[in-house]
C-alpha cells in the first residue's frame, strides 16, 4: 500500500503589503548607505585612481580631471555622493529631502551607465566583445541599473509622500472645517 501524498502548506504570517513596504525601506537606506560609503572611499587616492579611467574617458565628465585634478574630481564626486546620501536618509524628516536624493541618484547612474558606451575594456574582447562584458569594469558598472531603478522608485515614493503631506496640510488649513 503507497502512502498518502502530503501537502506542505506555509502560512506567512506577514502581509504583501508588509513585504513591500520593508523592501521599499531596503531600497531607501540601502541607496542612502550606498551613497554614503561609495562617497567617503572618493576621499582616498585609491578610488580616485579606480574611478580615474571612467571619468578620463567619458565625453561628458572627461573634462573633471583638467580642472580638478584626478583627486579633485574624486572629491567633487565624494561630496555629491555624500550629500545624496543624507538626503535619502532624511526621508523621515521631510520627503522632499528624498526627492533630491532620488533625483542625484537618477543623475548619477545614467552617467555612470553612460561608461558602458565611453570606457575601454567593458567588454570582453576573448568573447568577441558586444554582448559579453568583462568581469571586471562591465560588471561593475551594470549594477547601476539596478540602481538607477532604485533611485527613480525612491523618487517617485518620494513625490507622492510630499503630495500626500500636502494634501493632509490643505485639508487641515481649510476654513471652516473642524479637526
Amino acid at each position: 500500500m503507497q502512502k498518502p501524498i502530503t501537502t506542505l502548506t506555509i502560512s506567512i504570517p506577514i502581509r504583501p503589503s508588509d513585504l513591500e513596504q520593508i523592501g521599499k525601506s531596503v531600497l531607501q537606506y540601502g541607496l542612502a548607505i550606498v551613497f554614503l560609503w561609495f562617497g567617503g572611499m572618493k576621499f582616498t587616492a585609491y578610488e580616485a585612481q579606480g574611478i580615474a579611467p571612467f571619468i578620463a574617458n567619458s565625453p561628458f565628465v572627461g573634462w573633471w580631471h583638467t580642472l580638478f585634478g584626478v583627486q579633485g574630481a574624486s572629491y567633487m564626486i565624494g561630496f555629491v555622493e555624500i550629500a545624496a546620501g543624507l538626503l535619502l536618509a532624511s526621508r523621515r524628516f521631510n520627503p522632499l529631502f528624498s526627492v533630491a536624493g532620488g533625483a542625484i541618484g537618477i543623475v548619477t547612474y545614467l552617467t555612470t551607465l553612460s561608461f558602458f558606451l565611453t570606457t575601454p575594456g567593458v567588454f570582453e574582447p576573448s568573447l568577441g566583445g558586444f554582448p559579453a562584458i568583462s568581469a571586471g569594469l562591465g560588471q561593475f558598472l551594470l549594477k547601476d541599473v539596478v540602481l538607477l531603478g532604485a533611485s527613480f522608485t525612491i523618487l517617485g515614493s518620494s513625490l507622492a509622500d510630499v503630495q500626500s503631506r500636502q494634501a493632509t496640510q490643505k485639508v487641515q488649513k481649510t476654513p471652516g472645517k473642524r479637526n
